[in-house]
């Protein structure tokens, strides 16, 4: 190990310090390097204590772990075969044989047969290489011992058997009468603790899951670098794709056929987007109209369901279907018009008309039957089957076909869940991101619009189309026909029966016996579709558009064009190979244009398809034939009218033709080999052709092709021609388009041709992609000999293949993968590639000399020296590395030794040589011989070590592609060859190798110097990282795997040497060894260890490292990541979580000894697991909702360390790499360790588990007896967060509750139970001695305290779901629920398994225990993380097992858990008794054996098991008042088995234990009848309160029980919110402590019982406890609750104070902190004195801001009235409500909530306040009075009332009143009104530990009317005053008031004018212009006031000022608060 400082500030004063040991070292660097060995020196000397702490506070630390050099692991491997179990060894050490497969697999093929050309035709090479390309077998190289996708899931057990569950309906409380549980039949027989122990660790082992991480959910794919994802095979481009149905095609008269044909159109792009599909509806009478013009009927003519394919959805497309008839006489119009006028089911004169045409169209059906006219058409919009919503959001995702990739790192998942199925999603349905999952719609279409004769064009069509989307003017602007069509749309399934291919070619599957096909229509995109070609496909498209024979003086104006392919001159020269419409053969020889009536210039609409022959000459060309037809039938006159000719060559120079023409007609017959020119340029004939309009193009035509053939890119046809000419015997010179190429040109123009294939486009580049990847690898290997010369094309090829990969790279159009593999050339490496073959004929007579040389050179090689000069040149002048200097040349002296090193031996003259196969032996590999064969591999690897430049930049910027060719093509070496069974040292010569380490070298160098650069080369340098990786994983399959470890570690050493930033170096050597682990076989231990000893097999030595190259490199990694700051960590632990599934889903680690073998590698990550203890993610408080902070690598969630206490603790263990033999501890700065987020920490978890389950256990349990005490703690620490991270959850998603208040509460118990464990005394040295659940830190500094989920008060006892731990709420949306279930039964198998293994290694303790002297820390740790265990949710096969191990447990070391484990056992009773109410009869039945085991193994072993008495009751009382998911009935069946088991225990019966456990089971029984009320009173919260009130009193006598039911109502209380309730519930436990505590002693700073609380309260005095000889603390049992004690006292107090504080009743705190903050300063505890100061003055600001803006409760007197009410009837209360509560509300909850329990018509509100006649009610009804009342205090109590809190605290009187006229009217005139004044007294003064207090007292005074007016006024001049006086003024507040005093008013009650006059001064000085008059009004009415009470104010009535009401009453001391009474009064007293 190293220690590096690296000096900043301060270095001149430890230069004498370091210098003068021995063990220090400078580096060249400027840093110090300390060594320490075992044996150094320096352990002993002055200077290391002082260096150490020093260097380390003023320098920073970095880790630098030495890279061990690796075993030779193939002489390793040898020798251990030798040694060992040879099988064993064999199926760890090795790959099997077949472990690197080359496959060939047949190529994915849709159709029936395989698209081929036509048979006996010799091909062109090029068209043979191509359809060789489409058909040949895919050859993929496979390793199949490793597989990285998820296993399918074995049968899993069910989770529970809840056939035992039943139902009880009795409530019968007499236990003896209900039927007990089965009892477990071994319980009370006798046995030995070891036989307990075997038979239970028996028990545990059956039924097991042997595969832990197969239940473990799959790791992010995001995260999952090592996931190399295969690339999506080849397959044919298919669209979105859509399948239309044509049902009906009908009109109003049906008198002819009618033919249908339909096509897609784009009308945003103005272009058609698919071909024609013809469709025929016609009846079979209309057919046989035809019969003569049609020789057969094809099935494949007879489909009616077309399948159209769509790129790129749109909402402007639409889908236009045109009719056609049969050619007749006249114009369009006329011909539409009967269908527009008659109709057929008239009758009359309209059927014999129809019949009359019916015969017609007969007739010229029968004449003119191949012809046809225009007729109509209709336009349907598409619209609503494409998502329009989505595509503004996808297309741009989707700007080709493979989609945009423009993101950076942070689009990772994107790219992913894009790339790996996106280059050809369109073939996926659930990848069609454009088209909505819409239903089969079927569209009906009534109207039809006339085709206009001049108007048919294209481009006529797309105006109509968007004239039709804009408006419906076009239905007013052409006219309609009436008609009807229907078809249907829907998505085409991905499998569709009978369909057929546009060639017409059978899809699989396609049935015999169907005769109606469908068929799939070729898409035309309207851009670039970027899919390299995988089928034969050769189609051409001919689009006659515009003939103009105008100026033609000739008849002939019905034209039509007899369309033809001739392979000839002569007229029997026509192919027949144009595709058929509907209802015909399948190819025609010719076919003719649709006819426009009398029209010279016709527009034409036809697409003639054409499937091009697979060898094309220059006499293939298209005829085109013009007729004139004749539609009046004339004797003896022929139909067709001949008018022209015209033709077009297919080929020119040998290229074929497409495009737009322009031809013109010739009048006369053509010439002889008229086609072998173009029409335009014909020469001179005699005699001369006559053409039309003297040889002016006049026919306009558009050829298009949909070739797989035809490049139709200039580059491309010229650099396969050339290739062509190469390998084929081919006379010079050379034909290439225009030009001849002499053979003395050829290499030249060759090369050139290759140079120029990266200036083709891209889409036909992507489209030819393979086959010119293929030639270009053929070149790079074949030798070619021209004109006697050697020409090599080694270079021009490779080049030219970087090129093509550049562009592919940075074209935004083509995607890539999550590695950045394009996805495109991953395709292509990945199925296509394979070894270049032979070279046919390299020498040819005539052209090429015979090889004289058996050598040839590459491109003038240069020295090895020099290459790797020239390599380090580059690197420095890289247009990569465009900032780096030359002077970095010397850093780089790594790559310079090693290609030194490797490379000097070579020849000066570097040759690539041939190597022959016959010569392919060991020895040839280490001195190759000239031969006729260059490997493809070495001349790959050569050309990467040579290149320069800009090559060089792409080479190793896009090093994946070459990497993965090199590895495809030296397993195609190795197979071909069969050198599988030949040593891997000899498999490759030592050339290669060194090229493979230069290769490897360079690219670590590239990667660290785009580190040090930009975000997108750091991003650049990450993918470059990985290919690497993946690159030598594949290397491991196939070379010497010792030479690739060194490459390996060559790699970690240069990267830590160029590198500075300490997390950039781990992240990325983390992501490489990660991918490289994978590589499971070549982890596994082949040594023995049973020479080893137990404690250094956990350690990550150097031995390991050594012999476990991979698994040491990692686990290094993950050491220093968790030591520094780096994130790097999740990486580590995420690589080592794949890594051990990988083992899980190993077919061959199935065996358990091979497990055991694989776990004892992994042995080293336990202790790396334990260091990283005070790191991890604490579950237990993610569940009781602690809010944390420090996660740095979770975005959501935010956590903090476990505990930090321990953490240097941790780092002085012997598990801890970085030992620091010498300093102490306590000298070390304090280390700030990172937090592991959730996913992690479950990630390592999970590890951690997986090691502790396969390893040997007896070497488990051997290493657990040796560990410390506080090792052992530090595990049983780590196995209780194990328990909180596999906790079952039931529904996956759990609920959070992140409230602050909640928040607060739980702050305040982690503070109280930390004022527990810093108790004095006895039981405080006890409760820091047990790692007690509910503690909290610090306790000491040792022991690791946790606390489990709890409640908000008892945080210890309820599992609450607060937290989910892996992210998956999106994921679930997306799921079945079959899917869903199948999760929850995997994740609850994965929750028992963990907790089983979490279990056996438990076991492991205790059996360890025996030999630890602080066995009883260890015990309680043990039952600390089973309570844990049981208070999670659980299958019940796990709590079979828990309860089986509490029991052997009990059973051996009971009486020391019931004497030291007092608040475990407590704990433990509340989980039993928990589940004992278990609705599942096995949980119950085991529950139920534990608890009577505890019972009876505590009365054995102190014969008085008072003390479990207690806690089993204070147990049932707190699970009674806090949890709501317990049934009582099946609680009280268990009771009754527990009495069961008593009275069958023989042994038992002579003592007094069966009797005292009757007693208790008859006291539980009562608390459980308590329960059955409560059940009752749920939704009814104030009677709720009322009874656990009631049970609380009744404990009076039983301190425990009542302070566990007043916190049972302070959480019930702060669950709604009532704070102050809660607080005042916990000054009464505070008060009730206090009085047991004055019992015990008596301190001075100690309160003396309830007494000293009055100030809190007065009502605390109830809790003065009883008289001493009735009730004595020290009895056994009796206040033994961990509250009862000066650290309960003082934790019950602060919590209270935090609740009052979140009430508002700050000056509250300020008097429960007079009582805490004496006991602090008697103990001396200033830390927390500072904070409860701090508290304190944060209380006291708040009333300063805050002040009267606090609102306290609203209160209500509350009167029920009936029988129904029973114990309420006539009973009065006050309600304490929350602030701001109306009349209405609690009106509206009283009525609700009483009109369900008694139904809505039996309840009445009565809504005045006057006194209840109860004679005048009806019995049958309910009766509530509710009124608003308001504290009343006498004039006295006004004196020490003063301030706002004063008049709303301490309150038990209240006053309500009640206006009334002696006439029984409420309301009267002011001379008439009275007014009653009820003042009430309460019980109990407000607050109280309840929100509603019974009415013990009533007075009622009557006011008269003068009073009543004296009282409003005086009312009013007091609302008057306080308006007046407010600042700012309030103008709204001051205008009310005045209008009420000086305005006429109700009572006409008027006020002080003084008051009034001020009044309306101001108001006058605050109004504006607007309120003039309003101020006028105002001053009118004052006048008048004024004048009015003129004679009153004159003289003065005494009487006036006598008080009204004068209260006489006995309780004057309702208001006593010492801390609030004035001074002056204190000191009369003192005086």
């Amino acid at each position: 190990m190293i220690w590096v400082w690296r000096f900043g500030l301060g270095v001149r004063v430890f230069s004498t310090c370091l210098s003068c040991c021995s063990c220090f070292r400078e580096s060249a660097t400027g840093a110090w390097i300390l060594l320490l060995p075992a044996s150094c020196p320096c352990l002993g000397s002055p200077h290391l204590p002082l260096s150490i702490p020093i260097c380390l506070w003023f320098f920073t630390l970095l880790t630098i772990i030495i890279i061990m050099e690796p075993v030779d692991f193939e002489g390793f491997l040898m020798t251990q075969l030798n040694n060992l179990d040879s099988e064993t060894v064999q199926e760890l050490g090795d790959f099997p044989e077949d472990d690197l497969e080359i496959v060939f697999t047949p190529k994915e093929c849709r159709t029936s047969q395989p698209s081929l050309p036509e048979e006996g035709v010799e091909l062109d090479p090029h068209v043979r290489d191509c359809v060789q390309t489409y058909t040949r077998e895919w050859l993929i190289q496979l390793q199949s011992c490793i597989s990285l996708q998820q296993a399918a899931p074995r049968p899993l057990n069910v989770l529970c058997d809840e056939t035992g569950r039943t139902t009880l309906t009795s409530c019968d409380f007499d236990l003896r009468s209900l039927q007990p549980d089965p009892r477990l039949e071994n319980l009370l027989q006798h046995a030995s603790v070891e036989d307990f122990e075997r038979q239970n660790e028996e028990a545990r082992r059956t039924n097991r899951h042997a595969e832990l991480l197969a239940l473990y959910p799959t790791v992010d794919e995001e995260d999952a670098v090592e996931i190399r994802p295969i690339p999506d095979c080849p397959k044919e481009h298919l669209g979105n794709r859509i399948l239309v149905k044509l049902q009906t095609l009908k009109f109003d008269i049906e008198i002819e056929p009618l033919f249908a044909c339909i096509a897609l159109y784009d009308i945003k792009e103005r272009k058609k987007i698919s071909e024609n599909f013809h469709c025929d509806l016609n009846s079979e009478q209309f057919k046989g109209f035809l019969r003569s013009h049609t020789p057969c009927i094809d099935s494949s003519s007879q489909a009616r369901s077309a399948v159209f394919s769509v790129t790129y959805p749109s909402s402007d497309i639409y889908l236009v279907v045109k009719i056609e008839k049969v050619l007749q006489q006249g114009e369009i119009g006329d011909c539409a018009e009967p269908y527009m006028v008659l109709k057929e089911s008239e009758g009359g004169k309209s059927k014999e008309k129809v019949e009359k045409m019916k015969a017609q169209a007969e007739s010229f059906c029968q004449r003119l039957g191949k012809y046809r006219m225009p007729f109509a058409w209709v336009p349907i919009s598409l619209s609503s089957f494409f998502n329009v919503s989505t595509l503004e959001r996808e297309l741009p995702e989707a700007e080709s076909l493979n989609g945009n990739r423009k993101g950076s790192s942070g689009d990772k998942r994107m790219t992913m869940l894009q790339g790996r199925r996106f280059s050809e999603r369109s073939l996926n349905s659930e990848d069609n991101y454009g088209v909505t999952n819409f239903k089969a719609t079927t569209l009906t279409s009534n109207t039809f619009f006339k085709q206009e004769g001049d108007r048919l064009s294209d481009e006529d069509l797309f105006k109509f189309l968007t004239d039709y989307k804009r408006s419906s003017s076009l239905q007013r602007r052409v006219k309609s026909i009436p008609g009807s069509l229907k078809l249907e749309i829907s998505p085409a399934p991905e499998v569709l029966s009978c369909c057929l291919t546009p060639e017409l070619l059978q899809v699989k599957p396609f049935p015999e016996n169907r005769s109606r096909p469908q068929k799939e229509i070729l898409e035309f995109p309207i851009r670039e579709v970027y899919v390299p070609h995988t089928i034969y496909r050769n189609l051409l498209y001919v689009y006659p558009q515009r003939l103009n024979f105008a100026n033609r003086l000739a008849s002939g104006r019905n034209i039509t064009i007899k369309i033809q392919f001739m392979c000839g001159e002569d007229p029997a020269c026509a192919m027949p190979i144009i595709f058929g419409k509907s209802s015909g053969p399948e190819f025609v020889q010719e076919v003719y244009t649709a006819v426009t009536y009398h029209n010279k210039s016709p527009d034409f609409y036809e697409e003639v398809k054409i499937k091009l022959p697979a060898k094309l000459t220059e006499k293939h060309h298209l005829l085109f034939t013009f007729y004139h037809i004749s539609c009046q039938p004339k004797q003896g006159a022929c139909v067709e009218t001949l008018l022209g000719y015209s033709w077009l060559p297919i080929l020119l120079n040998d290229r074929l033709q497409t495009g737009h023409y322009c031809l013109p007609v010739a009048l006369d017959k053509l010439p002889l080999n008229y086609s072998m020119q173009s029409p335009e340029k014909v020469p001179a004939q005699l005699p001369p052709i006559k053409w039309v309009e003297g040889h002016k193009g006049v026919f306009n035509i558009e050829v298009q092709a949909v070739s797989s053939v035809h490049t139709q890119d200039n580059h491309l046809e010229r650099f396969f021609i050339l290739c062509h000419s190469l390998e084929n015997e081919v006379t010079c010179p050379i034909r290439v388009m225009e030009q001849k190429i002499t053979e003395a040109k050829l290499e030249h123009e060759l090369k050139l041709s290759i140079i120029c294939l990266n200036s083709s486009r891209l889409e036909p580049l992507v489209l030819f992609l393979h086959l010119v990847l293929d030639k270009l690898f053929q070149l790079a290997v074949q030798p070619m000999v021209i004109a006697g010369q050697t020409a090599n094309f080694s270079q021009f090829a490779f080049e030219s293949v970087v090129a093509i990969i550049n562009s592919l790279h940075n074209s935004k159009d083509l995607s890539k993968d999550q590695h950045g593999r394009n996805c495109l050339l991953a395709s292509y490496v990945y199925y296509m590639f394979r070894l270049p073959e032979p070279p046919r004929n390299i020498a040819r007579a005539g052209i090429f000399a015979t090889l004289q040389e058996s050598r040839y050179n590459t491109f003038g090689r240069t020295t090895a020296v020099s290459v790797g000069s020239r390599l380090l040149q580059s690197r420095v002048t890289s247009c990569s590395n465009p900032d780096i200097a030359g002077l970095q040349i010397a850093t780089d002296e790594e790559v310079k030794s090693i290609m030194s090193s490797k490379v000097a031996d070579r020849s000066s003259n570097r040759i690539s040589f041939f190597i022959e196969a016959t010569n392919d032996t060991p020895n040839s590999c280490v001195s190759p011989r000239p031969s006729n064969k260059k490997h493809f591999h070495e001349e790959l690897a050569l050309q990467m070590v040579v290149s320069t430049g800009m090559v060089r930049e792409a080479v190793f910027k896009y090093a994946w592609f070459f990497f993965e060719l090199l590895i495809k093509s030296m397993a195609q070496y190795v197979h071909n060859l069969d050198k599988q069974d030949t040593p891997r040292r000899s498999r490759f010569s030592d050339r290669f190798k060194d090229d493979i380490t230069t290769i490897v070298n360079v690219v670590t160098s590239e990667i660290a110097a785009l580190l040090v650069k930009t975000q997108k080369e750091t991003e650049q340098a990450e993918k470059i990282n990985i290919s690497l990786a993946f690159f030598l994983y594949d290397l491991l399959s196939l070379m010497d795997r010792g030479f690739v470890f060194n490459l390996i570690r060559h790699y970690c050493n240069q990267l830590s040497n160029k590198l500075n930033t300490l997390p950039t170096l781990i992240s990325m050597r983390l992501e490489f060894l990660r991918i490289l682990c994978i590589v499971v076989c070549l982890n596994y231990s082949c040594s023995s260890f049973q020479d080893q000893k137990i404690a250094s097999m956990f350690d990550l030595s150097a031995d390991y490292r050594q012999q476990h190259f991979l698994t040491g490199l990692l686990f290094t990694e993950l050491a220093a990541a968790l030591d520094t700051e780096a994130e790097g960590y999740r990486k580590a632990i995420s690589a080592i979580h794949s890594l051990l599934s990988s083992h899980d889903l190993d077919q061959r680690c199935l065996k358990p000894e091979v497990k055991v073998r694989i776990a004892a590698l992994y042995l080293p990550l336990v202790g790396i697991i334990l260091d990283a203890l005070p790191q991890m993610y604490d579950f237990t408080e993610a569940r009781s909702g602690k809010s944390r902070t420090g996660s740095p690598d979770e975005d959501q969630e935010s956590t903090n360390p476990i505990n930090q206490s321990v953490a240097w603790a941790i780092a002085g263990n012997q598990f801890n790499l970085l030992k620091t033999s010498g300093a102490p501890l306590s000298s070390l700065p304090i280390k700030q360790y990172n937090t592991l987020s959730p996913d992690t920490t479950r990630n390592l978890l999970i590890c951690f588990l997986w090691i502790m389950k396969n390893a040997e256990q007896s070497l488990i349990r051997k290493w657990i007896a040796d560990l410390p005490s506080m090792q052992l703690n530090r595990i049983l620490d780590l196995l209780f967060i194990c328990v909180s991270c596999f906790e079952y959850k039931v529904n996956g998603i759990s609920d959070k509750v992140s409230t602050q208040v909640l928040q607060k509460s739980r702050d305040v118990k982690a503070r109280l139970e930390e004022a527990l464990l810093r108790g004095e005394g006895a039981r405080g040295e006890m409760m820091k001695r047990c790692r007690t659940p509910a503690g909290i830190s610090p306790p000491p500094p040792l022991i690791f305290v946790r606390r489990p989920q709890a409640s908000w008060l008892n945080e210890n006892l309820r599992w609450r779901k607060e937290q989910t731990h892996w992210r998956q709420a999106n994921e679930r949306l997306d799921k079945t629920k079959a899917e869903l279930d199948q999760e929850a039964l995997i994740s609850g198998n994965l929750a028992t398994e963990a907790n089983l293994i979490i279990l056996d290694m438990q076991e492991n303790v205790i059996q360890a225990s025996s030999a630890v002297d602080c066995k009883d820390n260890l015990l309680g740790g043990v039952l600390k993380v089973l309570v844990n265990s049981l208070s999670c949710d659980q299958s019940t096969t796990y709590l079979t097992h828990c309860f089986a191990t509490l029991r052997a447990l009990i059973a051996k070391s009971g009486d020391l858990l019931f004497e030291e484990e007092m608040e475990q056992c407590a704990d433990l009773c509340q989980r039993v008794l928990h589940h004992c109410s278990s609705s599942i009869d096995l949980t119950r039945i085991q529950a139920c054996a534990t608890l009577y085991l505890l019972m009876r193994y505590s009365f054995s072993s102190i014969s008085n098991f008072a003390r479990v008495k207690m806690q089993v009751t204070m147990s049932l009382a707190s699970l009674v008042g806090k949890s709501s998911d317990f049934n009582e009935e099946y609680l009280r069946r268990s009771l009754r088995t527990i009495l069961a088991y008593a009275e069958e225990d023989v042994d038992m019966q002579p003592t007094l234990f069966p009797v005292q456990v009757e007693e208790l089971l008859r006291n539980l029984n009562s608390i459980l009848s308590d329960t059955v009320k409560m059940r009752e009173f749920q939704e009814d919260p104030e009677m709720l309160m009322d009874l656990m009130y009631r049970i609380a009193k009744g404990y009076q006598t039983s301190p425990d029980l009542r302070l566990t039911w007043l916190q049972n109502m302070a959480e019930k209380h702060a669950k709604k919110k009532c704070y102050t309730e809660a607080a005042m519930c916990l000054v009464h436990a505070a008060a009730l402590v206090a009085e047991y505590l004055s019992m015990l002693e008596d301190h001075k700073y100690l309160p003396v019982g309830s007494v000293s609380f009055q100030n809190i309260s007065s009502n605390v005095l109830e809790e003065s406890a009883v008289s001493d000889d009735i009730l004595s603390p020290d009895e056994d049992g009796v206040c033994s609750g961990r509250y009862f004690s000066e650290s309960g006292l003082v934790g019950l107090l602060e919590q209270a104070a935090e609740l009052f504080s979140t009430g508002g009743l700050y000056e509250t705190v300020n008097e429960v902190y007079k009582i805490v903050i004496p006991i602090l300063e008697a103990h001396r505890d200033f830390r927390k004195l500072t904070s409860t100061h701090s508290k304190l003055q944060k209380a006291f600001d708040s009333i300063i801001n805050k002040g009267q803006k606090r609102m306290f409760g609203t209160y209500f007197r509350v009167g029920f009235y009936g029988s129904k009410f029973g114990d309420l009837d006539e009973q009065e209360f006050v309600y304490k409500e929350p602030a701001i509560t109306k009349l209405p509300e609690i009106s509206h909850r009283l009525e609700g909530f009483y009109g369900q329990c008694f139904g809505e018509d039996a309840v009445v509100v009565i809504k005045d306040s006057t006194p209840v006649d109860k004679s005048k009610l009806d019995p049958n009804k309910a009766y509530i009075q509710i009124t608003f009342v308001e504290p009343y205090f006498d004039e006295y109590e006004m004196k020490d009332r003063v301030t706002y809190f004063e008049k709303n605290f301490n309150l038990r009187r209240f006053m309500y009143t009640t206006p009334f006229t002696l006439d029984g009217r409420p309301r009267g005139d002011l001379s008439e009104q009275y007014k009653r004044n009820t003042i009430l007294t309460t019980m109990h003064a407000f607050p109280y530990v309840k929100t509603r207090i019974n009415v013990i007292q009533k007075e009622e005074f009557i006011l008269t009317p003068i009073e009543v007016a004296i009282e409003d006024m005086q009312k009013k001049t007091l609302e008057l005053a306080v308006a007046t006086s407010q600042e700012p003024p309030d103008a709204k507040m001051l205008q009310m008031v005045l209008q009420g005093s000086v305005g006429a008013t109700v009572n006409q009650v008027k006020v002080d004018l003084n008051r009034c006059g001020e009044a309306v001064e101001k108001n006058k000085r605050l109004i504006t212009a607007d309120q003039k008059e309003y101020q006028l009004e105002l001053k009118k009415n004052y006048n008048k006031l004024k004048e009015n009470l003129r004679p009153m104010i004159e003289r003065k009535i005494p009487e006036l000022y006598k008080p009204i009401v004068k209260v006489h009453s006995t309780t004057r001391d309702s208001f006593r608060n010492s801390s609030f009474r004035k001074y002056e009064a204190q000191s009369s007293q003192n005086a």
